[in-house]
């Protein structure tokens, strides 16, 4: 049992401490990233990043970043994406239709660049406050017709290897009504670490760096802020500084969703969209503090869509927010993107939403897919 506690204290033992020193770096334009982070606030349009700045004192970690752009969002079938069709074009560099998983529009698989990276020897992870087989989440390592089918995409997880799982949706893998099996009992059987929030909370885990890592922090979908849920920052520190050592030299992947900005903006919530906003923002400043101190990695913010057509109305103050809402669903509303670290000069401008995930593989530096592969 000794090894296993001196894994934890080699590995955690910044979170006890004190906000680390930053180190100011000097990016060369086309140097390469040794790791990326790609953090997707799901229905977060530019009204929720400055609904949720003005009521956070005026300030927000994305004034931080020093590239801005646009992203256009449209999926293959509509105007309007879905976070599906929206997380595919991330995750492949492919429009495609509304509702499909990790598909091309002809509905067979593209190749996601967490998979691609798992073929280069990078650790990789995925993070969410929805359950783990969420469209977004799911996107990036699952392959499927729709996005409903959530054991099918257990199951592709569960099969994956990806190295590291934070979300809810445990009774997708072990309480399943298309078969008998038990996907957590085989992940374990793999060598996986498989930990739940019914045992104990994420700060309270001891972790085994030698093993690939799964925390379900909840049996379906996780609570809102507002509810209590509290993890996704320290879920964010947890991630990168895991990932920095299983990636050891050839770096590491990994996306991190707040989901429920979206949710908040389907519920027509303001002031609930500006508390997930801004707990979405304090995981990218866990996140923008990694990469200041390791000077190799390159973080990315951006949004699938824009949730609710919200708007700040007249009245408002920095103390209270008026918001309305034009819609209950998605819009078509251009999309802010901010990057930071080696080749963040990549992201300035106006793109589709699949130039993300090419200029990820530029920024690591991979030769460009063959255009057989759909890209």
């Amino acid at each position: 049992m000794r090894f296993w506690h001196i894994a934890v204290v080699l590995i955690f033992s910044s979170f006890s401490c004190a906000t680390p020193k930053m180190v100011k770096h000097d990016f060369t334009p086309g140097s390469k990233a040794k790791n990326i982070i790609l953090m997707i606030g799901d229905g977060m349009g530019l009204t929720q990043i400055s609904a949720a700045l003005y009521a956070n004192n005026n300030s927000f970690v994305l004034e931080e970043f020093p590239v801005v752009g646009l992203h256009k969002s449209y999926s293959s079938s509509d105007l309007i994406t879905d976070s599906a069709a929206g997380a595919t074009a991330f995750a492949c560099g492919v429009k495609t239709y509304n509702s499909a998983i990790g598909l091309k529009k002809d509905t067979t698989p593209c190749f996601t660049i967490i998979e691609e990276a798992e073929t280069k020897g990078l650790a990789t992870g995925l993070v969410a406050t929805s359950t783990i087989v969420h469209a977004t989440p799911a996107s990036f390592a699952a392959h499927q017709m729709y996005r409903i089918l959530h054991e099918e995409i257990a199951t592709d997880l569960a099969g994956s290897n990806v190295d590291l799982l934070i979300g809810g949706g445990q009774q997708y893998f072990e309480e399943r009504s298309i078969d008998n099996r038990n996907l957590i009992d085989e992940m374990i059987q793999k060598g996986y670490q498989v930990e739940s929030f019914h045992h104990r909370t994420i700060n309270e885990l001891t972790i085994n760096p030698k093993k690939n890592f799964v925390y379900f922090t909840e049996s379906k979908h996780p609570g809102t802020v507002a509810t209590g849920r509290n993890y996704l920052p320290f879920a964010s520190k947890l991630a990168v500084r895991y990932l920095s050592r299983r990636g050891n030299e050839n770096g590491f992947f990994v996306m991190i969703e707040g989901s429920q900005i979206d949710w908040a903006g389907h519920s027509n919530d303001g002031k609930l969209t500006i508390k997930e906003t801004i707990d979405f923002g304090n995981a990218i400043q866990e996140a923008l503090s990694f990469a200041k101190q390791d000077g190799n990695t390159l973080v990315i913010v951006t949004a699938d869509h824009e949730t609710g057509g919200m708007a700040i109305q007249e009245g408002s103050t920095f103390k209270k927010i008026i918001s309305e809402f034009n819609t209950n669903g998605h819009t078509a509303t251009l999309i802010p993107v901010f990057a930071y670290g080696p080749s963040a000069e990549l992201f300035r401008g106006v793109y589709e939403n699949t130039a993300i995930y090419e200029k990820m593989r530029q920024a690591f530096g991979w030769k460009k897919m063959p255009v057989e592969n759909g890209h």
